[in-house]
């Protein structure tokens, strides 16, 4: 598939999905929305792929809403402004409830709506130059779309502090808070997003979806009988599952599991010598 906005790469069993507007800082609209809409649902519904890397091109991992966009939305009615809303709305519930794991490669500005593509993501890697913001407020607006998201990802009372003050914090405070996973050298980043990806590949793709379920599911609810029987019924129901079959006999037979991909050939060492 073809996108403006957009690179798309397919390899190993990974879907990587570039928002490609360097100029830009990679910035939200409802073009960038819409493709990004379509970028993760067909990555979610290819059965090849194993996880789904977010990035962005240049110095900027997303700066937030474009600005074009934003003049656009003043001359809105209150149900036209409803509409144009929604797609951002449905994009982060996709990549939230996606069934397989995703994780949000991070460099530069990850600001307002770039914050809440990074919330939805499971993992986040960020590198030390990451600068982050939920500058919302500064502009007479709130956070809403993202919000329950980021709320998720830094918890209630830091997000009380940073929607409220809008003010800037670096990768640091960013992993110190746990909104961001694992940080690195600008020049490392790469390494450390394969290396995650590296544990995600080697794990059950039914067992992660079911798991990612289970954790939306069980937050928030009381330690009691009904949640005692839920989760006894969950893990009697996937011990059934043709892949934990696959995962327990690999184990006893002591090889890896058939979802485990091959690593690359190695390179032809045989090829013919250029000619002198």
């Amino acid at each position: 598939m073809s996108y403006q906005t957009l690179q798309t790469e397919y390899a190993q069993g990974i879907a990587l999905i570039w928002m490609n507007r360097p100029k830009m800082r990679n910035a939200l609209d409802n073009l960038v929305i819409a493709e990004l809409t379509d970028a993760f649902s067909a990555a979610i519904e290819d059965d090849g792929v194993r996880a789904i890397v977010l990035a962005g091109r240049g110095k900027a991992f997303c700066a937030g809403a474009d600005l074009n966009w934003l003049k656009t939305a003043r001359e809105m009615t209150p149900d036209e402004a409803r509409e144009d809303s929604i797609g951002l709305a449905r994009l982060m519930r996709l990549i939230y409830e996606s069934p397989k794991p995703t994780v949000a490669r991070v460099q530069g500005a990850a600001y307002a709506g770039g914050m809440g593509l990074v919330a939805a993501c499971d993992i986040a890697v960020a590198s030390h130059d990451a600068k982050f913001c939920l500058s919302e407020v500064k502009l007479g607006l709130i956070a809403a779309m993202i919000g329950p998201y980021v709320i998720k990802a830094m918890g209630e009372a830091r997000a009380r502090r940073f929607f409220l003050t809008a003010e800037p914090f670096d990768a640091a405070e960013a992993y110190r808070i746990g909104f961001v996973h694992e940080l690195a050298p600008a020049d490392e980043l790469d390494a450390t997003v394969n290396a995650m990806l590296g544990h995600l590949v080697m794990a059950s793709p039914n067992a992660m979806s079911e798991t990612k379920q289970l954790i939306r599911d069980v937050v928030g609810r009381p330690i009691d009988d009904e949640l005692t029987r839920d989760t006894a019924s969950r893990l009697a129901r996937v011990r059934a599952s043709d892949d934990a079959q696959e995962g327990i006999s690999a184990f006893f037979e002591k090889r890896k599991p058939r979802w485990v991909p091959e690593p690359p050939a190695a390179p032809d060492d045989d090829d013919d010598e250029a000619d002198e």
